[in-house]
Formats: structure tokens, sequence, C-alpha cells
């Protein structure tokens, strides 16, 4: 080949097209979303399944009217729990709830919550808070008590009364510090007194009222237990501002055993 046979230009090579990333990233995010939102979706639907069976139970074992607000908590996404077989807790609360004379708040936690009905739950606790209003309604059935003068005045549970001398009726105030008791009832305990505005000693009470101050000296025990299932334990009562507050331990048996539905009894 000559000179003059020679290309005008030597050939180049093509550069390589590069491909694009970003078209596969936003592909990808749309996917993630997609399947996030069917996840979402399936949570959701599973836990309202959840909680309202819950809820269907709760009602129909308790006895409450079918429009008794109830509310179901689930902590946690509730699929895995529902794969596992267990609900690791279950919390479920509603105001104004009556069991016989005993109404309050109720406050209920059970752990380990099995699916199958066959399997016992884990421990639970129970709180019942009561106003003045439902204390003195439990109050009245305690006999003697007089329960239409009870108040509620942290950290005591108050009451008024009369006792005579010499044929005058003097007022008495009494200051109850509630407790649990060792079988189980709600112990109301003396812990100050007062007498037509003067504070006084239970030995001083004692001295100028002679055996009438026997009346406000004594402990008094609130039985509890004929109103709740007897897989609940009494443990504790305190005061908290304007309203009793009466804690529980709940066996987690009662969800296989009827006997621990049934309420108990008062010794």
């Amino acid at each position: 080949m000559t000179d003059a046979d020679t290309l005008p230009f030597e050939p180049t090579e093509q550069p390589k097209r590069r491909r694009r990333l970003w078209p596969w990233m936003v592909t990808l995010v749309i996917v993630l979303v997609l399947v996030g939102s069917a996840a979402f979706g399936a949570e959701w639907l599973a836990r309202g399944a959840v909680t309202g069976g819950i809820r269907t139970l709760v009602v129909s074992q308790a006895g409450l009217p079918a429009d008794q607000p109830v509310d179901v908590e689930v902590p946690g996404l509730v699929i895995p729990q529902l794969i596992s077989g267990t609900l690791d807790e279950v919390t479920i609360a509603s105001d104004d709830v009556t069991f016989g004379e005993l109404s309050g708040d109720v406050r209920v936690t059970i752990t380990d919550m099995p699916i199958r009905a066959d399997a016992a739950a884990g421990p639970g606790t129970a709180t019942v808070r009561l106003d003045q209003t439902q204390l003195r309604a439990l109050l009245s059935t305690v006999d003697g008590f007089p329960a239409d003068a009870a108040g509620i005045a942290a950290p005591d549970v108050t009451v008024s009364t009369e006792l005579s001398l010499f044929g005058v009726g003097i007022p008495v105030g009494i200051a109850l510090l509630p407790a649990a008791g060792s079988a189980g009832d709600l112990t109301l305990t003396p812990s100050s007194f007062s007498a037509g505005g003067v504070e006084l000693t239970a030995d001083a009470l004692r001295q100028q009222f002679g055996g009438l101050a026997d009346t406000v000296l004594r402990t008094w025990d609130v039985c509890i237990a004929q109103y709740l299932p007897s897989a609940l334990t009494l443990t504790s009562v305190s005061v908290d501002g304007a309203e009793v507050v009466a804690d529980f331990d709940i066996d987690g048996a009662v969800v296989v055993d009827p006997l621990l539905r049934q309420n108990g009894t008062c010794g």
C-alpha cells in the first residue's frame, strides 16, 4: 500500500455507553416501599384481629355490657408473636367497671399470653382505682361502717362519726390507713383521731369515751374477694390523690382453669 492509499484518519474505538444506576435505585426503592406497605397492612390487620378478639372475650367472660369501652394494647409487632404462639404482653383497661358492689377503673396486664386455649399464661397484675363514690359503695357492705361519711385524703381514708358523752354528741374524725390484709382483704386501720376539732391519741380517746371508743379504734376488714375471680390476690392498697388504688397479682392459669375464674370467698 502506498502513501496515497493511506486512510486520511485512523479509526478510533467507540466509548462504551455507561449504564445509569439511578433508575435501578429508584426501582429498588419503589419495591421496598411496596413490600413495606404490604407488611404494614398485614400487621395492621393482624393487630386489629387480635385486639378485637381479646376485647370480645373480655366483655363476654367478665359479663360487661356490649358497649363497654375496653382498650387492648399489645406492644411490639403482632405477626412475629402470632407465629411464636405467644403474645409477650397484653394490657386491658376499662373505666367504671362494676363487679357487684365493687366498681372502679381497671387495668390488667398479662405476660406470655398463649394463642392456644390449652396453655396457661404467665404471671399478671391488675390495678383497680376507686373514687370516693365507688369507695363509699364498697364500704356500705361492711356492717356498722359509716360509709356515707367516708372520704379520701392521702394517704388515708377518712370517716367521721359521733360519740355520746354525758348525753351530748361529739363529732369524731378518724383517719384510716388502707392496706392489704393477710387474708387478702382490704384493711382500714386507724392512724389518727380528732374530737371536737382537737387531735387525740388512741389512749386519750379511750380515756375520754371509755368503751364507746372501741367503735372508732377498731380495724375494719373489707372483703373484696367475693366480687373478683379467685385468680386475683390483693397485694397492696394505697391512696393516690383522690383515689384508692388496689393492686393485685394474677395467676396466669386463669386462662385454662375455670375454677380460677369463679369469684373468691370471704373468710
